[in-house]
């Protein structure tokens, strides 16, 4: 058993350490949209499928000496995949399909070690139970189960807290492939083992014939656990998808709502009594309802939102993975029940990564995963009541139905255009103000990415974080009027800044979402109207920049915002880096750092102080004159030697916060900024 047991853990515990290093490796190569993460649980949710679909082909089809075989030879051949590193060459790929991108990157970077080491816990449990029966001895297989959910929630909570701000993500890799080739060896001596142990009366060519007292599984257990399944993983990545979107996308807010979800795995495997059924079952309604209302609520602080968010995932994990452990079956048919399982995560992740995108225009998969569990739990108790319960349970269905069915009809009604694609939704809505008259707005998330004052009298004039008075119009205000001048944009928005352009100048603007460059063409007026040439660029800016030739920018603005979250990759070192090349001798770089929930002044002061400049910011409340006009942050990096203009003279030059480590791609601390 403890070799088993070994084997088990250092296979689950590289098997969850892998995910957040590949994905932070390729975040910044596909513009650090939040939906990376979510493609790349479908990517390891299909091969954790694709595992146990092995695993219960070699456990119904072939002697377990054979078994043995196959599988030391496949773990021989993985080790030619090592080291584990994803290719640069898929850089600048994202935007003609980046999921597919994302799906074919990991595919070759981890593919081959992934899927050998998805196999394990089944394959060990599987292997214990034959050999612990041949042998006349009980074992307890599933209690493997809940210590490998146990080695991936370590290996998910400790990258965050002592992996990622240790070491460089390429260093994490190589690490990795070490612990990948400790875990062949140690696979290849259970298998050792297990070929010494095997009895002599057992036949070598055929398969275990499972005991004729284990009654077969039936079509309907099947379904009923692929449904819990499937709506687990539905909830954890459409709840975590809000976290990233309207925080960050950072590992910290990928591994904590997976952890939550192992963790119900372990308390209802390994300690069944820890599922207090009439408790949670209770509280499901709550979590349900108050669900609703949490992810409308606008300011709530990050802690909050985040615990909210974590302790609704927490029931309704429990349970959906409480109802399976009750519902397990004979050790004979594990492998069809993890199989069942492995099946419902990857259909709930195919749903949400994948189908949600390119299918629906709103953020739906959310209000359907809630009603499937409120669905499943008036299934699961129906047996249980007689007709007035049951008719109950029903209206109460319907009623939450209709509900949630309002919610999704509010995601889209009332907008003039609603679309949706791999880095977000994007909402254009018409309102009338009492003064401006027909004012014309675009929503990224809940945020506002733009807006317009469309009557004559109003034409051009900037709105919402960019009026007269903030931040970066005093910035665009200090530089020289001539010669003409260059300015480059990353984040395009409405199109607002390029009513500041004059004639002569020239604005470069990148844009990696096709939807917004489309919207800003037709919706808005900023850029047909703008006095200066502008220069639409599509693709990720950092990715352009790098690969163009210096731009000799008088002023370049980091405005890339995604809901209400900032892509870390676009603050790095090495971010900044490419940006200060295409700048001229004095030039300036300007970040919107306005946002409910980071406080990313701390990075602006270390980056400015590792490149020998100043880091200035300059917070903006707009009077009531202007009523388009927002509260905004802006912070400028100058070179210390330049004295500034009068424009930026009175802006509030940021300190250096003791012991704050500088942000990398390798590095970035969520926890360290948060309001």
């Amino acid at each position: 058993m403890p070799l088993f047991a070994i084997t088990v853990f250092l296979s689950a515990f590289l098997l969850f350490q892998v995910q957040p290093i590949v994905a932070k490796m390729i975040l910044p190569w596909f513009g650090g949209s939040s939906s990376v993460w979510s493609v790349c649980m479908v990517f390891f949710q299909v091969e954790l499928l694709l595992g146990y679909a092995y695993v219960h082909f070699l456990h119904s089809t072939l002697s377990l000496r054979r078994q043995l075989q196959t599988h030391a030879g496949l773990l021989l051949i993985s080790l030619i995949a090592l080291p584990v590193a994803a290719n640069p060459d898929w850089k600048g790929t994202a935007l003609a399909h980046p999921s597919l991108n994302v799906l074919a990157v990991l595919a070759t970077a981890v593919g081959a070690p992934y899927l050998l080491l998805s196999t394990t816990g089944p394959l060990m449990q599987a292997w214990l139970a034959r050999a612990a029966d041949a042998g006349g001895v009980q074992a307890q297989p599933y209690r493997l189960y809940a210590l490998s959910n146990l080695a991936s929630m370590l290996a998910l909570l400790t990258y965050p807290v002592l992996v990622e701000p240790r070491w460089a993500v390429q260093l994490q890799a190589s690490f990795w492939s070490l612990g990948y080739a400790a875990f062949v060896l140690a696979c290849l001596g259970v298998v050792a083992f297990t070929w010494k142990k095997i009895p002599g009366t057992l036949d070598p060519q055929l398969p275990q014939a499972a005991p004729t007292s284990a009654k077969a599984p039936s079509w309907g257990d099947c379904l009923l656990w692929l449904g819990l399944a499937a709506t687990a993983s539905i909830l954890l990545l459409a709840l975590t998808r809000h976290m990233t979107q309207d925080v960050a996308p950072v590992p910290f807010l990928w591994v904590l709502p997976l952890g939550i979800y192992l963790l119900s795995f372990i308390l209802c495997f390994d300690a069944p009594q820890f599922y207090l059924r009439p408790m949670y079952l209770i509280s499901l309604p709550f979590a349900l309802i108050w669900l609703d209302r949490v992810v409308d609520m606008v300011g709530m602080s990050a802690p909050i939102l985040v615990a909210l968010l974590s302790i609704s995932l927490f029931i309704f994990c429990m349970v959906c993975h409480g109802e399976l452990v009750r519902r397990k079956p004979p050790v004979q048919h594990l492998t069809l029940f993890y199989l069942m399982i492995s099946l419902g995560g990857a259909l709930g992740g195919l749903l949400v990564g994948l189908v949600a995108p390119a299918v629906f225009n709103a953020y739906f998969e959310l209000p359907i995963g809630l009603f499937l569990m409120a669905a499943l739990v008036v299934i699961l108790l129906w047996r249980e009541y007689r007709l007035p319960t049951r008719t109950l349970l029903v209206v109460a269905l319907v009623v939450y139905g209709v509900r949630l069915g309002t919610i999704s009809t509010g995601y889209v009604e009332g907008y003039r255009v609603v679309v949706r694609n791999f880095y977000g939704q994007l909402r254009i809505e018409d309102r009338e103000d009492q003064v401006l008259g027909p004012v014309r707005a675009m929503f990224h998330g809940r945020i506002i990415h733009g807006e317009e004052a469309l009557a004559p009298t109003f034409q051009n004039q900037p709105t919402s974080y960019y009026c007269v008075g903030s931040g970066i119009e005093r910035v665009i205000r200090s530089l020289p009027i001539e010669p003409a001048r260059k300015i480059g944009v990353i984040g395009l928005g409405a199109g607002t800044l390029a009513a500041y352009g004059r004639t002569g100048d020239v604005m470069r603007i990148y844009e990696i979402n096709e939807q917004v460059l489309d919207l800003a063409r037709t919706e808005f007026n900023y850029l047909k109207r703008s006095q200066a040439e502008v220069v639409p660029v599509l693709g990720d800016g950092r990715l352009m920049l790098e690969r163009e030739p210096s731009q000799q920018f008088d002023l370049l603005v980091l405005d890339a915002f995604s809901g209400d979250s900032i892509p870390t990759h676009l603050v790095t070192l090495e971010a900044i880096e490419i940006y200060l090349r295409h700048l001229k001798p004095g030039g300036i770089l300007a970040f919107h750092t306005t946002n409910t929930y980071l406080d990313l002044r701390p990075v602006m002061a270390a980056a400015a102080q590792a490149f020998d400049r100043s880091a200035l910011a300059y917070t903006w409340i707009p009077d009531a004159q202007f009523p388009l006009c927002r509260r905004s942050e802006w912070t400028v990096l100058q070179p210390t030697t330049t004295a500034g203009s009068p424009s930026v003279s009175d802006w509030e030059r940021l300190p250096v916060k003791a012991n704050f480590k500088p942000w990398t791609d390798s590095y970035s601390n969520l926890l360290g900024i948060l309001r």
